[in-house]
């Protein structure tokens, strides 16, 4: 899951990256408005973390081009204005919920996954592909009811490529939502080869089927071979 926080509070900040990253996530950061445009129309998000309040504007602008970009991608928004009409006026711009400070970490996680679980995967914890069974609760993944062990990395691939199945994703693409700002965009994507070659290998050994197609100068496809 990829998560982007829009939020000046660096302490606040800090929390929270330190708590979602211990649950796996992939998370980026913004500061101030400007920079949460930029990360907003260079990549894709499962759900944006959007405080109101931003030293360089009002953080409601960027509602629209979130949705406008992908109408999949959750909005909770962060205020400390706990007032009704400011809940509702947040919800009709599109945002998807809406979190008054301070709040606990757990209750913003919930939301989070709830968020994603319902617009990304209609609601259920399970994705399945065939034989691939996916629960993105408890993170756990089998074939053919038999559970394998991936690493971090290995499970959001599979997760990236299943939700993106019979599409071409570019390198690029790849690299920018399992790695983000921890990868030069510029860099090699020799690591994502090795990463979807284990994947592979770890799959086949449950008797699973190669569903992941190379598609030469451009990148990777999830889909079942055709005859």
């Amino acid at each position: 899951m990829k998560v982007l926080i829009i939020e000046d509070d660096q302490e606040l900040l800090r929390n929270i990256l330190k708590y979602f990253d211990s649950f796996g996530y992939v998370m980026e950061k913004a500061k101030t408005l400007k920079e949460g445009q930029l990360k907003i129309e260079q990549h894709n998000y499962d759900c944006v973390i959007l405080d109101l309040n931003l030293p360089d504007g009002d953080g409601i602008t960027l509602l629209n081009l979130i949705k406008l970009k992908d109408h999949k991608t959750g909005v909770i928004i962060l205020s400390a204005n706990s007032s009704l009409e400011t809940k509702i006026s947040g919800l009709e711009f599109g945002a998807d919920d809406y979190l008054t400070k301070p709040f606990h970490l757990s209750e913003l996680n919930a939301r989070v996954k709830s968020i994603v679980r319902r617009n990304q995967f209609e609601g259920s914890n399970d994705i399945i592909f065939n034989e691939i069974k996916i629960n993105t609760n408890s993170l756990d993944v089998s074939v053919h009811n038999k559970k394998i062990k991936l690493t971090k990395k290995e499970y959001e691939l599979l997760l990236y490529m299943v939700i993106n199945k019979n599409r071409v994703l570019t390198k690029q693409s790849i690299s920018d939502h399992i790695w983000g700002d921890f990868i030069e965009r510029n860099a090699s994507h020799d690591y994502i080869y090795s990463h979807l070659k284990n994947l592979r290998r770890k799959i086949m050994e449950k008797e699973g089927k190669d569903y992941i197609q190379t598609i030469y100068g451009i990148g990777y496809k999830f889909s079942e071979i055709e005859d």
